[in-house]
């Protein structure tokens, strides 16, 4: 996808572009047999994916850290629909206890798990560590996510299985991939204040989202698994995930104005690459607008992603030591 067509919103070989919206891209979608769990469902682009796959019949699973907000979420989709499944969930994906607990309450419902969105995260914070001594965008945005995966791989792999409905993990990554640290990752300084960036940082945890999903993928294809992994770059949109840099990014915008998405454009990609069928058997690709894109050399890199997952489940095993 050009500048000239993220601008204009010119539809690419899709059929979509930056101009579509969740709704129009999941238009005419029966999602009525699938389970989804969306990860910060309660706000922003995660709330527009809930309330579109909602309206499309899914049974959707909003997974919040504020429980208040989620249920705020539930009411303004029950609103405008009435029918809707829709349950909320407790998840603090900074804290590995957090997303135990969190799957020990989605097992409790007894549903199944079609499709699991990675769209929670934290943006440009200052350095800070997480309950589990991790920095808190690496902890947050990938090692939460990864643990999640993880815990719920069996439940996906037995409703695949049992239904014969292809699964769908999609992890929201970022173009800031691109702008990371030197090596990518730093796996000897991951939590070593000195040299931080808060823009770099959060650069190597959008694109270990993007290495996460191509590893996962990869294990799934030489498995045979029926699920598919991809990652997407939702796009510019002023959602709560800003609160960090609201002034960084209000001066930014004003340069910027033709490049930015309002939130129903913003989970057009997501919902696209989650429900559409014309993505059945897609997997380890990269979208922006509802188009495939090719991500940097380093989100490329299967030793990297290899390396990363080793890495990931060492942090997640030191964690659970007592």
């Amino acid at each position: 996808m050009s500048i000239f067509s993220l601008i204009t919103g010119r539809p690419g070989p899709s059929g979509f572009g930056s101009a579509s919206t969740a709704e129009q891209v999941t238009e005419g979608i029966d999602a009525s047999n699938l389970t989804a769990i969306v990860t910060g469902g309660a706000s922003g682009i995660g709330l527009e994916t809930a309330r579109a796959l909602a309206l499309r019949k899914a049974h959707v699973i909003i997974a919040a850290r504020n429980m208040e907000s989620a249920n705020a979420a539930k009411q303004l989709i029950l609103k405008d629909n009435e029918t809707a499944r829709v349950d909320v969930l407790k998840l603090d994906l900074s804290s590995m206890k957090s997303v135990r607990a969190f799957v020990d309450d989605f097992n409790a419902l007894n549903v199944p798990l079609n499709i699991l969105i990675n769209n929670a995260g934290v943006m440009f914070c200052p350095f800070q560590l997480s309950k589990d001594g991790i920095e808190m965008q690496f902890a947050t945005n990938h090692i939460g996510h990864f643990l999640l995966t993880n815990l719920l791989l069996e439940k996906m792999k037995n409703t695949a299985r049992s239904t014969g409905i292809e699964g769908r993990i999609v992890n929201l990554s970022s173009i800031a991939h691109n702008y990371t640290y030197e090596h990518g990752i730093r796996f000897d300084r991951i939590n070593d204040e000195s040299g931080y960036s808060d823009k770099r940082a959060y650069g190597q945890s959008k694109l270990a989202n993007i290495l996460h999903a191509n590893e996962l993928s990869r294990r799934f294809q030489e498995e045979g698994i029926n699920i598919t992994v991809n990652s997407v770059h939702p796009g510019l949109i002023m959602t709560p995930l800003m609160r960090y840099s609201k002034l960084l990014m209000r001066v930014l915008r004003v340069f910027t104005i033709c490049l930015w998405k309002n939130v129903p454009q913003g989970a057009s990609t997501t919902c696209y690459v989650a429900l559409h069928p014309n993505l059945k058997g897609v997997t380890g690709k990269y979208y922006l607008d509802c188009n495939e894109m090719k991500p940097n050399a380093f989100a490329r890199d299967t030793v990297l992603a290899k390396k990363l997952w080793d890495f990931s489940n060492k942090l997640v095993s030191s964690a659970a030591k007592p």
